[in-house]
């Protein structure tokens, strides 16, 4: 069993408070680390304050190569990493090394990108008061960062805060989920390694009262908050003047158009509304399929469902494993309840044990039923038929959230309608809205989110442009 100290200021400390963590699968014990309190917190802040001139005048060549030395760093522990993963958050591990893979590449993604943050230049004799003057934008480091990253990407949404920072010349203090912090403080050793400044960057896990500074801290100048819907709204009304950007949840839809193939839209909306026992922000939640191809895409839903292995989430094999706690699990299997007490019917799964929830198909579903107008962040997808794609847009757009949905359709007028009128951050055509690259635009609307990561995206917004204007 290792220790893994928290890493402050550039330095790896532990704290009178201990922190265990444990395999939700199994509740072995997975790792030990420490839970900062505020006398660390001001350490971290300090240092970020007192490096922020520092980073402001290093080159952009230093960055990059600092986050590629990282990149490198990372593919050597790629395997320690995905353990991690695996243990701390009950992921699949064939889904764990997919994780580090991604997380590796947003680190790639901002070693390029430190070297191309740009500028402009403007011609102001538009009018006579600009004659003999020019402009000059460049952009400048906004200041503090404050993260704070879930459980359920616990590395590469870290990443997402982390690699965006650093490529924009901003300090970091990152509080990852203090249940799954293993990976990302064994990533803060790397990191160290990699030649980071120190102060550049703080990994520190902390209770909500300690982290709950990051919110309302006036000294910082971005919080990046990955969560749900009802918390981060909440950090935004009482994060004061600074930049918010907010990655929430969703209940993804996905529409099967009649033209599409139903045998290969079914094994997609498989991975998109299982992976990881469906705790994926993304996660396929509603599906609509034209009547005249519902029956065979069901069919083929519920047989390929079957087939999944639950199990050691150790095991390259296992396809699902346990949810994050048993709680969660409890609510899901709730909510399950509460939708057949309303007349909708289980078509696969439908059981509980302990922290594991069956892969779960519900059909005859209202959007007034929380397993389609809430975020079920879990193993269930509702499935119904629709007769025009008109009616599939408005099923979609029929409520709070707005993050992606995908559209299985080979018509380019379907295609152009679903983009111009599905009310999303994202419309992903031929796959789930569970579709994610790194280097893409990543974001919602409605109650799903505010601003975008990707890194170049993310980087916006930690950053601020400065005008000069000046004669020639």
């Amino acid at each position: 069993m290792e220790l893994y100290e928290i890493f402050c200021a550039g330095r790896f400390l532990r704290t009178a408070t201990p922190l265990e963590i444990r395999s939700p699968y199994d509740q072995d014990l997975v790792g030990r680390t420490w839970l900062a309190g505020h006398a660390e917190y001001e350490m971290a802040v300090g240092a970020a304050l007192a490096i922020r001139h520092r980073l402001l005048s290093q080159p952009a060549h230093e960055r990059s190569a600092i986050l590629m030395n990282l990149v490198e760093l990372m593919k050597t522990d790629r395997e320690v990493l995905a353990r991690l993963i695996a243990l701390e958050a009950a992921k699949p591990v064939r889904y764990a090394f997919g994780e580090v893979d991604r997380a590796i590449q947003t680190f790639f993604v901002a070693a390029e990108e430190a070297r191309r943050i740009g500028g402009e230049y403007l011609g102001l004799d538009w009018t006579p008061a600009g004659n003999r003057k020019e402009g000059l934008v460049k952009w400048f480091p906004a200041g503090v960062v404050g993260g704070i990253a879930p459980f359920n990407f616990p590395l590469n949404l870290a990443s997402h805060k982390l690699g965006p920072a650093i490529a924009s010349g901003c300090p970091v203090i990152l509080k990852p989920s203090t249940r799954t912090p293993l990976s990302v403080l064994h990533l803060a050793r790397l990191m160290h390694d990699a030649g980071v400044p120190e102060g550049a960057v703080s990994i520190l896990p902390m209770d909500r009262r300690t982290g709950d500074l990051l919110v309302t801290d006036y000294r910082l100048a971005v919080l990046s908050f990955t969560g749900s819907p009802a918390v981060g709204w909440d950090m935004k009304a009482r994060a004061g003047r600074k930049k918010v950007v907010l990655e929430l949840g969703g209940n993804a839809g996905v529409i099967v158009d009649e033209i599409a193939d139903p045998d290969m839209a079914a094994i997609k909306c498989l991975s998109g509304a299982f992976a990881y026992s469906g705790q994926v922000c993304i996660h396929t939640q509603r599906i609509f399929v034209h009547r005249s191809i519902f029956r065979q895409f069901t069919e083929v839903l519920v047989n390929e469902t079957a087939g999944l292995k639950q199990g050691n989430p150790m095991d390259i094999q296992t396809d699902i494993s346990a949810m994050i706690d048993e709680a969660n699990a409890i609510r899901v299997e709730d909510w399950i309840g509460e939708a057949v007490g309303g007349g909708a019917r289980i078509l696969a799964g439908g059981n509980r044990k302990g922290s594991y929830m069956e892969p779960t198909i519900l059909t005859g579903t209202r959007q007034d039923m929380k397993v389609c107008g809430l975020e079920v962040f879990g193993p269930v997808v509702c499935v119904e038929p629709y007769d025009g794609f008109d009616e599939a847009v408005r099923l979609v757009n029929n409520g709070r959230y707005g993050l992606q949905a995908g559209v299985f359709t080979d018509s380019l007028a379907v295609m152009n309608q679903a983009f111009e009128q599905l009310e999303v951050g994202g419309v992903i055509i031929n796959d789930v809205p569970t579709f994610r690259v790194d280097h893409m635009p990543y974001g919602g609307v409605k109650e799903s989110g505010s601003g975008r990561e990707g890194v170049r995206y993310a980087m916006q917004d930690m950053m601020e442009p400065r005008l000069l204007v000046k004669p020639f």
